[in-house]
């Protein structure tokens, strides 16, 4: 029975939570490793009986465009499943399937806004044949276009001129000779008229000597002919990685002609692929790198890292940001394992240094090796939600949660607007709300207007009566927004997946579209008062330094100050105290003299407001 006393008390907190002082889950349930499967293509013949269900069609802002009994969207990193269109049109996609014995009808539903309402939900796929795992986003002037994989001849590419209502063009792109078998594809268009078509994929087959490898092609007809056909990339194959992961990449919407995807998982770095030439020629930059990415058949310490749930984003400037969840991992005669109950989000930037090899780099617990800080590459994590300082689920043991074989807070997304403003959404485990056996993962949203310097509240997305018995996973967001943001997820009265990891009976789960105001999300964060921001605080002059440096700031009003500088490991290694200032520029003079060469950070704090900057000591 559910308890129905706790969700009044987590809906009485209204939509959205202010975590003052972050509560963390037992150090004994962060400590539960289960051995890592196998990234799944289709999956197999059920063992249960699927007995249709019935839901409400739409509330709030929140509308069920579809449904799936196959459950599973992604293994890690949601693909582009929604777009929002200049004309206010939008559409979406899903996995689709009904049949649960080796699922012959799976593919993909799809389904359109344009006026007033959404259309009749799909029993239909739109393919002739098996296929699954869509990514969706516009093509040339007014049409759109859909990669996904099929059974086993490669990816199904539809196109259409007129979105929503011409005939589909099919073609299919096979992979390279000896692993035609390619899925799990990305796809993106670029060009004046948006009629070129990008896409990344990985073989299902061994390929260049590795388990799986990532391939890329380019065509400037609609898949008709394909100028780049499976280029491997020699900087994420055998010297580098043993293996590139199901779904462990996507790509950012590209911005002023500049394509960038990322790559990664536990047992590879985390990579920016960044190409400024429409994909003729790509730069790699190693955002976290992974202690042993060359893996197989070793015994290997336990790490934290990157779960292989990751996004990014372009600002108005050109500047890629990156959310990714986090995880740890160990390997054990030749078996690898994760850890449940690790819980965190990070975040970096291209003004950023990357993340070392240490063991303890993306440690989101305090550890004294760790290199996030909270607030500043620490920016997601479960809510305290009844606010008694603990986290606590249903029960300790894996059981207590689905089993999706990432973090606590995972299945991360970044949109940045025509403003700059920034929100990140991700699914996260969320106390207070369960089955009794179980608790549910919500969808929870914070924002910046700063440029991602400092971060609002959290938001509980999901947190009405409407919700209290869905499991809400897999948020895709539109790239583009109006004075809103849509996502699609999956929502399930069932925590975790029939298809894999807890194979749950066969159940309804329903896709929906949700349209968040943006003012719902950033409100908070205007209406406390920013004494300081990106825009009054000073880079350091000069740098890079040695012996002294200075901070400006100028200030409207009065306000108490402060500044902190921590090294490339989050440590605090000096700091001027809080002094009353008056309004006007002033000014903070750095002394470097005791600081051992290299890069670090150094913050101005006002209050909750605060500012982060990196700076060099020579």
């Amino acid at each position: 029975m559910k308890k129905i006393l706790l969700f009044v008390l987590a809906i009485s907190f209204g939509l959205y939570t202010i975590a003052q002082n972050r509560a963390v889950l037992s150090k004994a349930q962060r400590d539960v490793a289960v051995k890592k499967a196998k990234p799944i293509k289709f999956g197999g013949n059920s063992t249960g009986v699927y007995v249709p269900g019935a839901k409400s069609a739409s509330f709030l802002n929140d509308t069920d465009i579809g449904t799936t009994v196959y459950d599973l969207q992604t293994n890690a990193s949601v693909q582009n499943r929604i777009y929002l269109y200049e004309d206010g049109f939008v559409g979406a996609v899903w996995t689709m399937g009904f049949n649960t014995a080796n699922w012959p009808d799976r593919g993909t539903g799809y389904n359109t806004f344009y006026g007033n309402s959404w259309g009749d939900p799909p029993t239909e796929r739109i393919e002739d044949e098996k296929c699954g795992w869509p990514s969706y986003t516009l093509w040339g002037d007014n049409g759109e276009i859909i990669a996904n994989h099929t059974y086993d001849d490669g990816i199904w590419v539809g196109r259409r001129e007129e979105k929503g209502i011409s005939d589909w063009t099919v073609n299919i792109l096979g992979g390279p000779p000896g692993a035609v078998d390619i899925t799990w594809p990305r796809t993106i268009t670029t060009g004046p008229s948006n009629n070129i078509v990008h896409v990344i994929s990985a073989t299902w087959l061994p390929y260049m000597g590795q388990d799986n490898a990532i391939v890329y092609s380019r065509s400037s007809d609609g898949g008709d002919t394909w100028e780049i056909e499976n280029y491997f990339f020699e900087e994420l194959g055998p010297d580098y990685y043993t293996n590139i992961g199901g779904d462990v990449y996507e790509f950012a919407q590209p911005k002023n002609g500049i394509l960038a995807f990322l790559v990664g998982e536990p047992w590879t770095d985390l990579v920016l692929m960044k190409s400024t030439d429409d994909g003729d020629t790509w730069d790699k930059t190693v955002i976290w790198e992974c202690p042993y990415p060359l893996n197989a058949g070793i015994t290997a310490d336990t790490f934290y890292c990157v779960d292989g749930s990751h996004h990014l984003a372009f600002d108005n400037s050109g500047l890629i940001h990156v959310v990714f969840g986090i995880n740890r991992a160990m390997a054990e005669g030749g078996s690898q394992s994760w850890f449940p109950f690790v819980d965190g989000v990070g975040y970096w930037n291209e003004n950023m240094p990357a993340f070392s090899n240490d063991l303890n780099a993306l440690n989101p617990y305090g550890h004294p090796d760790s290199e996030l800080i909270e607030d500043y590459n620490l920016i997601g994590w479960t809510q305290d939600v009844n606010g008694d300082g603990e986290i606590t689920f249903i029960c300790t043991g894996i059981e207590c949660i689905g089993n999706y074989q990432l973090g606590v807070s995972s299945m991360v997304q970044l949109v940045i607007d025509d403003i700059n403003q920034f929100f990140l959404f991700y699914s996260s485990v969320t106390e207070t709300f369960d089955n009794s056996a179980q608790n549910y993962r919500h969808v929870w949203a914070r924002s910046s207007i700063d440029g991602g310097n400092t971060w609002g509240p959290f938001y509980d997305l999901t947190n009405g009566l409407p919700y209290i018995f869905d499991e809400c996973v897999f948020p895709s967001c539109a790239p583009y927004t109006d004075d809103s943001i849509y996502f699609a997820y999956q929502a399930d009265v069932e925590p975790g997946l029939h298809v894999r990891g807890d194979e749950d009976a066969p159940t309804d789960n329903y896709t929906r579209v949700m349209k968040v105001g943006k003012d719902e999300i950033i409100d908070a964060i205007k209406e406390k008062k920013q004494v300081i921001c990106n825009n009054n605080v000073s880079q350091n002059y000069p740098n890079p330094f040695a012996g002294t440096s200075t901070v400006y700031v100028n200030l409207d009003e009065s306000a108490e100050l402060s500044l902190e500088i921590h090294n490339i490991m989050g440590q605090l290694v000096y700091k001027l105290p809080v002094k009353k200032y008056s309004a006007g520029k002033q000014e903070f003079i750095i002394n470097g003299a005791n600081l051992e060469p290299g890069i670090y950070f150094y913050t101005v704090r006002s209050g909750e407001s605060s500012v982060s900057k990196k700076m060099i000591v020579e």
